[in-house]
């Protein structure tokens, strides 16, 4: 988190300050409907509901955000409108209540002031909270006191982006690391101290930290007890000299990467928005993408854009009730496996159970503990990723499968006709695939499939879509960037890529790639995106490879020969080749 930027802390202050602020009004407005409730029972059967609604509200977000006796007094207020009371009974509890609440909201402001307000000796506890995700780019320490060896890996891991520090001397790279933790760590374990320095200063370091550091061992020496001298070390992967950096790549690539690199997205239905901002604070803080909705008839609309993988809904909302909205939902094939979840200060079993019925996964009653919450909606929404992933994305490469990615184009593509954003697309093709294969091997041509994968995974961003379109060919989907900038960015990415090193047998050789640009909105549909990106990729394969060409329109209005490069896969190709090799 940069210095700038509020902490949890001041975010958490900032809404509990808003929810004071705004307390005065919304008592006043309660007040006023009860007042109108009295003249006539029509009146009354038409404002008792906002009046639950106003105590249920107010009992739920003032005890979560730590307001305990504004709670307290909303309860009252809630149980005095629930019980079979004399009407002249029922209206002194309800005045009472409403003149402690103005006692309350006058001590709260007078005796904290704003900044008091926001003491933190009323906060929540966020410490079990985990932290947000990392970014792609590694931060990798690299100890090694040779050169040669040296060299190379620091090229092939800086080729996908990582940040690679190299140090000598393993007393140097002990202090880096109490400094500085890093990602994940390469250690030779052979110095002039001794063949056991660097797993000595590994189980030194995790027992320092109190935590196994992502570790990859390099040694000249293969034998059992040299392995098991690194496993009780603490390390992670095992590596004999010499060392293949691609293989090497790989193995960290794997280690650091965490199973699911995009956040969960969460969708929180609530009409109360301090509540809504309050758990969404707390879902953003464990690093998920949270969007929030107050009035329950925009949650279609939010379900087609956003796309969630779970449903955060209050109970007790205007226009329609949480159970309503859940029945809303499942209605519809497209949402009837996403999960629900409820969140309200109802603590009636029976209601609990009712709600229920409409299909949800589970009943949190507030206030929910913010690790109660992050876990309660991060098992849930795991589960529906994991089942999501094995349907969406290519058993070979972890990318989208072709009709995952064309479907989210497709989406992206419209949401860009409304709001007016640009796009570029790119189609990129491995170059002389086809003698990778017929040269070194089916299992070759993997390995070149993979490391480009996993180079756009590592060096694009995580909102751009990647996808294998299928055999050798890869789309790109880079959103808000003009096709010049994606035509910078995928140069850069094809130089790096040339000079990978790729071993099969005793021999290495390299691979380039060619690519083809597109923009939206100068194609404005995926299908005209597709192909104009698919014939500047022939243009760039019928110049000589190796190269990236933006689409232009005079280009496309040239008629294109009828002869194909060899080994550029047309659909019919795809088609026929799907059960072949290095297909999915």
């Amino acid at each position: 988190m940069s210095p700038s930027a509020p902490s949890l802390h001041e975010k958490l202050n900032q809404l509990r300050q808003r929810f004071i602020e705004q307390l005065p009004s919304r008592l006043q407005n309660a007040t006023a409907q009860w007042q109108q409730s009295r003249l006539s029972a029509t009146e009354e059967s038409r404002l008792a509901p906002e009046l639950h609604r106003f105590f249920h509200s107010l009992k739920g977000t003032g005890r979560s955000l730590g307001f305990e006796r504004i709670a307290m007094l909303a309860d009252q207020g809630e149980e005095a409108l629930n019980a079979p009371s004399a009407p002249s009974h029922l209206e002194g509890l309800i005045q009472q209540t409403f003149q402690q609440l103005s006692e309350e909201i006058q001590r709260l402001q007078s005796q904290h002031g704003q900044q008091q307000a926001l003491s933190s000796q009323n906060c929540v506890e966020f410490a079990d909270t985990p932290q947000p995700r990392s970014k792609r780019q590694r931060l990798i320490y690299l100890c090694d006191d040779e050169p040669d060896q040296v060299s190379q890996l620091l090229h092939h891991l800086r080729c996908f982006g990582h940040e690679v520090v190299h140090f000598e001397n393993t007393e140097s790279f002990f202090n880096a690391v109490i400094s500085r933790r890093p990602d994940a760590i390469i250690m030779d374990v052979q110095f002039p101290q001794g063949n056991t320095a660097g797993t000595e200063t590994l189980a030194s370091l995790n027992k320092l930290t109190g935590a196994r550091l992502p570790s990859i061992v390099l040694s000249a020496h293969g034998d059992f007890y040299s392995r098991l001298s690194a496993v009780r070390a603490g390390c992670s992967g095992y590596f004999t000299k010499p060392v293949k950096p691609l293989d090497l790549m790989l193995a960290i690539d794997e280690l650091t990467t965490p199973l699911d690199e995009e956040p969960l997205r969460v969708l929180v239905i609530d009409d109360d928005t301090d509540a809504a901002a309050y758990h969404a604070l707390i879902l953003e803080e464990a690093g998920m993408t949270v969007h929030q909705v107050n009035h329950p008839e925009e949650a279609l609309n939010a379900l087609e854009r956003f796309n969630p993988d779970l449903l955060l809904i209050d109970m007790y909302m205007p226009v329609c009730s949480g159970e309503e909205l859940a029945t809303i939902i499942r209605q519809q094939t497209a949402h009837i496996g996403l999960p629900i979840i409820y969140l309200s200060s109802e603590t009636d079993s029976q209601k609990q159970l009712s709600a229920m019925t409409a299909g949800v996964e589970a009943f949190i009653t507030k206030p929910v503990t913010p690790h109660e919450l992050v876990s309660a909606v991060r098992l849930r929404a795991e589960r529906l990723h994991l089942l999501r992933s094995l349907m969406t994305q290519d058993s070979m490469t972890g990318l989208y499968n072709h009709s995952t990615t064309t479907d989210l184009i497709g989406k992206t593509l419209a949401q860009a006709h409304r709001d007016g954003s640009q796009h570029a697309m790119a189609m990129l093709d491995i170059d002389h695939f086809k003698m990778v294969n017929d040269t070194h091997g089916h299992l070759a041509g993997d390995q070149v499939i993979i490391t480009l994968a996993r180079l756009l995974k590592t060096r694009l961003r995580i909102s751009d879509i990647i996808g294998r379109y299928g055999g050798e060919e890869f789309v790109v989907l880079l959103k808000g960037t003009t096709d010049e900038r994606a035509a910078e960015l995928i140069d850069a990415l094809r130089h790096d890529f040339e000079q990978v090193d790729f071993h099969a047998g005793d021999g290495h050789f390299r691979c380039t790639f060619s690519a083809g640009i597109s923009s939206f909105p100068t194609q404005p549909s995926t299908e005209s995106l597709r192909l104009s990106a698919d014939k500047a990729l022939y243009l760039a394969k019928h110049q000589g490879r190796n190269q990236v060409v933006i689409s232009q329109d005079y280009r496309l209005e040239q008629p294109v020969p009828e002869k194909r490069v060899p080994e550029k896969y047309d659909l019919e190709r795809q088609d026929a080749d799907k059960h072949g090799a290095n297909k999915q």
